[in-house]
C-alpha cells in the first residue's frame, strides 16, 4: 500500500471514529434514566433530589450537549474514558482487564475454526457432488442454522452436567475454562468458513490456468496446494478480518452463558446497569478494533495477491 493511500485510509478512520463518537454520546445522552441516580443505586444508596441536583452540577451534566461532548472527547483523547458507575473503576482499567481473556478466547476459537474449516472446505470442493461433499454441506447447513446459545447450553449439559469433565463457569484462568466457549464459537464460524473455502476453491479449480496445468501433467496435489489454495485466500482473509474484529470486541451471548470474563460480558453488564461511561468506552474500543483490523487486512492483500499491487 502506498503512503498516499495509507494516509487517505487513516483520514477515513479518523472521520468515521469522530462520527461514531458523536452518535454514541448522543444515544447515551438521550437514553432514559439518570446517570447520577444509577451511580447512587449501584452503590446501594437511595439519593434525594438535592443530592442528585448537586452531583449533576459537579459532573457537568447540566451543561449543553456540545459542551458535554467536547469535554468527554477531550478526556478520551487523553486516555480517560471516565469512571464506571456500577464498578467504581476507570473505564480504561476495566477494558484492559478484560482484554487478555478475550484475546485468549479469540485466538483459540480462530485456531479451532481454521483447523476444521480449511480441510473440510478443500475436501468438499475437490470431491464436488460426491458423497463426502453432500455430508460436509449437510453438516455446515446444520452449523449455520443452530444458534450459539443452544450449542453452548448443549455443551454444558453434556460435558459439565453429565460427564463432569469441564467447569460450568469459565473464569478464563486455565485452559479448561477456554475449551467450551472456544468450541461454541468455532462451530458456528467453521460452518460459514467451510462454505467460503469450498466456494473459493471451486472457483479457482474452474480457472484456465488449472486446465492448462493439468494438460501439462502437473500433479493434482501441486496444483491444489501450490496454486489453487493460495489464490483462494483473498476472500478468506476478508472474512478472517471481520471475525477477528467481532471476537476481540467480545462475544456477548457465549460469554454470558459461560460467565466468561471477557469484553462481551462486560458490555452486557454495562447495558443492564445503564453504565453510560462504560458503554461509550466499549463502543469506541470496538470501533477502533474493527478499523485497525480492516486496515491490516487491506495491507495484507498486497502480500497475498501481487495483482493488487499492480492495480494500485
Amino acid at each position: 500500500m502506498s503512503a498516499k493511500r495509507l494516509g487517505f485510509r487513516l483520514l477515513q478512520m479518523l472521520i468515521v471514529l469522530i462520527g461514531i463518537s458523536i452518535l454514541t454520546f448522543l444515544l447515551t445522552y438521550l437514553s432514559p434514566g439518570d446517570p447520577v441516580r444509577n451511580m447512587y443505586l449501584a452503590q446501594g444508596v437511595m439519593p434525594d433530589e438535592e443530592q442528585v441536583a448537586i452531583q449533576r452540577e459537579e459532573m457537568g451534566l447540566n451543561d449543553p450537549f456540545l459542551v458535554q461532548y467536547g469535554r468527554w472527547l477531550t478526556n478520551c483523547l487523553k486516555g480517560d474514558f471516565g469512571k464506571s458507575y456500577s464498578m467504581n473503576k476507570p473505564v480504561v482499567t476495566l477494558l484492559l482487564a478484560r482484554l487478555w481473556p478475550t484475546l485468549k478466547l479469540a485466538l483459540m476459537s480462530m485456531i479451532l475454526m481454521l483447523v476444521i474449516s480449511v480441510p473440510l472446505g478443500v475436501l468438499s470442493a475437490v470431491y464436488k457432488d460426491k458423497p463426502i461433499d453432500y455430508i460436509v454441506r449437510a453438516v455446515t447447513f446444520f452449523g449455520v442454522s443452530v444458534p450459539n446459545f443452544w450449542v453452548g447450553l448443549m455443551l454444558i449439559l453434556i460435558f459439565c452436567v453429565q460427564l463432569k469433565l469441564l467447569p460450568v463457569v469459565s473464569s478464563g484462568g486455565s485452559f479448561k475454562d477456554l475449551i467450551l466457549p472456544a468450541v461454541t464459537l468455532a462451530i458456528a464460524m467453521s460452518a460459514k468458513y467451510t462454505r467460503q473455502v469450498r466456494t473459493a476453491v471451486l472457483e479457482e479449480l474452474s480457472s484456465d490456468y488449472v486446465v492448462g496445468a493439468r494438460a501439462r501433467g502437473v500433479k493434482e496435489g501441486k496444483i491444489l496446494w501450490g496454486n489453487v489454495f493460495p489464490n483462494s485466500l483473498l476472500p478468506l482473509i476478508t472474512m478472517l478480518g471481520i471475525s477477528v474484529g467481532s471476537l476481540l470486541g467480545g462475544t456477548s451471548v457465549v460469554e454470558v452463558i459461560f460467565s466468561y470474563p471477557g469484553l462481551g460480558n462486560l458490555a452486557v453488564s454495562a447495558i443492564t446497569s445503564y453504565d453510560y461511561y462504560l458503554i461509550q468506552g466499549y463502543v469506541l474500543w470496538v470501533s477502533i478494533i474493527y478499523m485497525v483490523i480492516n486496515l491490516i487486512v487491506d495491507i495484507s492483500y498486497n502480500y497475498v495477491d501481487p495483482r493488487m499491487r499492480l492495480r494500485r
